[in-house]
């Protein structure tokens, strides 16, 4: 199995299904038609990652997602710099957001399985100095959303509702549960 993605999250969360796997990050551009809803997005970023790895790995299966942040239909990414992490941040005090984590499984014979897990987080409301401290950090950088609800971020987010793990990059339960055939012959190939 080759997980597409460069993400030591979701390298930490696979691992909760299996250690049998190596990273190949996907390179391609990400790219979205105007428009596209937030669960749309993330199926069509997670599939773009797959296809791409299993042009190059067709014998093997390719698992691949893609997470962002989406507030009244907008979808917030990872910031460009810490101006944008801060409006990002204004954004969601206070409100109650959606994550969205498309996931793409394609098979060694090239099945193809998408679909999309939406966990909402309610933020507490957050002051200037929450703001700034929290961007200083360096934690939202490379966060859809600029936050990270397993570090710091967590300190800003007052519910969920929905898998945390899926908040997280990996909705692995799902994952473990769907495609437990899928488990059980990866390991049986091992053996």
């Amino acid at each position: 199995m080759i997980l597409a993605s460069q993400s030591p999250r979701r390298k930490e969360l696979l691992s909760l299904i299996t250690e049998d796997f190596r990273i190949i990050p996907a390179k391609g551009e990400e790219l979205l038609p105007e428009g596209i809803s937030p669960k749309d997005a993330v199926i069509l970023l997670a599939r773009q990652k797959a296809e791409e790895i299993y042009s190059e790995y067709k014998n093997e299966v390719i698992l691949a997602a893609d997470t962002v942040v989406a507030i009244n239909g907008q979808i917030l990414g990872k910031p460009a710099d810490e101006k944008d992490a801060a409006d990002m941040l204004r954004m969601l005090s206070g409100t109650t957001h959606s994550v969205f984590t498309g996931v793409c499984i394609i098979t060694e014979n090239g099945e193809l399985h998408t679909f999309a897990d939406e966990t909402t987080v309610q933020f507490h409301p957050l002051s200037e100095e929450d703001i700034r401290n929290y961007v200083a950090s360096g934690e939202p950088m490379d966060k859809a959303g600029a936050y990270g609800i397993q570090d710091r971020g967590a300190l800003l987010v007052k519910g969920i509702n929905g898998d945390y793990y899926n908040v997280m990059g990996l909705p692995v339960g799902r994952i473990y549960n769907e495609y437990k055939p899928m488990w059980d012959k990866l390991r049986n190939n091992k053996t």
